[in-house]
């Protein structure tokens, strides 16, 4: 499980980049780069990372069920995941 305090660091990245994602495209639309370099560092949407829901995993993400896959296993095995049975031949 990750810590709280990198949870909430990656809450905040994702807060500046939703707050300045229209300054950023008009700046970059223009060419402006030297109002982009003025922009924070953590408003670029490349700092972000994927990281799972429930325990805040960074790596082994499935974007479609927002998940790590030791959860989503865990969940499929269980039934709580409509629709993922395991397969079997």
């Amino acid at each position: 499980m990750a810590k709280e305090s990198v949870k909430a660091r990656e809450i905040k990245r994702q807060k500046l980049v939703a707050k300045y994602a229209t300054k950023r495209a008009a700046l970059i639309e223009a060419g402006d780069y030297i109002g982009l370099q003025k922009l924070p560092k953590n408003a670029s949407p490349v700092r972000l990372h994927n990281r799972c829901k429930l325990t805040g995993r960074p790596k082994g993400y499935m974007r479609q069920f927002g998940i790590s896959r030791i959860n989503f296993r865990e969940m499929a095995l269980a039934g709580l995941i409509p629709g993922i049975t395991k397969a079997s031949w």
